[in-house]
């Protein structure tokens, strides 16, 4: 049995460790609730964009756009893979891994070359040790700097995309659900597919200046942009989300530990202090004699 000050030290370390884990969990709380509203602003502003796009492609000759190009034989793909630069967020990380490696699995057949191009250090770290095919990376960003960060992932897998280095472009994440639920989703980012009109929708007709191929150029580009940018929060606060919930059982579970180590210690000091007056009760039963 364990020492009366080896008990005392193992109790001291998980209380120390639990309030660790309660002050990231009240941390993560906090920054999630800002990252919901951030979700909450993206999500019908991509939805809509998305119905102007493919209202506007129904309306012109879709092979007018390189980034529409569909290249049915293509054997080449991207895939930008959403991680998190730290751990303690449960298996927020460790999904998003095996459905990438999944997903390299389920494609072998239709893509002879898959590359990975990975935000967030732990996916990184990951494949990395895997020795797969890495041709970017880039840490994970934040609500603040996540516009920024999808513009400049875009800019360099559209240039891949016009210039036929790739055939499609994915993408793999973690849809926040709520702060309990996440759920992986794989996405197709390149080429674009417009959202049909309904089959019930009037057509209406309209007048466009500039004209229907120039707006087209500048929207295909802006939509890439904001289904980038909506994975990146979604990302976020799915991570906030599975650190808020894997540090509160943490906590519990310290809370258990430290009510089993408490237990332990009083048996153990009880037990001393029973051997101490059996010592003096038979030294003077001893004496006596």
């Amino acid at each position: 049995m364990a020492s009366l000050k080896e008990i005392r030290k193992r109790i001291s370390s998980v209380k120390s460790t639990q309030k660790i884990t309660r002050a990231m969990k009240l941390v993560a709380a906090a920054k999630l609730r800002r990252a919901q509203d951030s979700i909450i602003a993206a999500r019908p502003y991509a939805i809509e964009l998305m119905e102007v796009i493919g209202d506007l492609a129904e309306r012109t000759d879709r092979d007018t756009h390189p980034l529409l190009d569909e290249r049915a034989d293509g054997t080449r793909a991207h895939v930008v893979v959403l991680t998190s630069d730290r751990g303690l967020a449960g298996a927020f990380n460790a999904s998003i891994c095996r459905r990438v490696e999944q997903f390299q699995r389920e494609s072998a057949e239709q893509f002879s070359d898959v590359s990975l191009y990975i935000i967030g250090r732990k996916g990184r770290d990951y494949f990395k040790r895997r020795h797969a095919n890495i041709v970017g990376f880039r840490n994970a960003p934040t609500p603040a700097d996540a516009l920024e960060a999808s513009r400049e992932v875009v800019t360099e897998l559209a240039d891949l995309f016009r210039n036929s280095e790739t055939d499609r472009v994915f993408m793999i994440y973690n849809e926040f659900k709520s702060a309990i639920s996440q759920d992986v989703v794989v996405e197709r980012l390149l080429p674009v597919v417009p959202k049909p009109l309904p089959t019930d929708a009037s057509p209406t007709d309209f007048v466009f200046e500039p004209s229907k191929e120039a707006l087209l150029d500048h929207l295909m580009p802006l939509y890439v942009e904001v289904e980038l940018y909506r994975a990146f929060l979604e990302s976020v606060a799915s991570e906030l989300g599975a650190r808020m919930s894997a540090m509160d059982s943490a906590t519990r579970n310290a809370s258990e530990m430290i009510d089993k180590l408490t237990l332990q210690y009083n048996r153990a000091r009880q037990a001393a202090i029973t051997k101490e007056l059996l010592e003096i009760i038979s030294g003077a039963e001893a004496l006596k004699g």
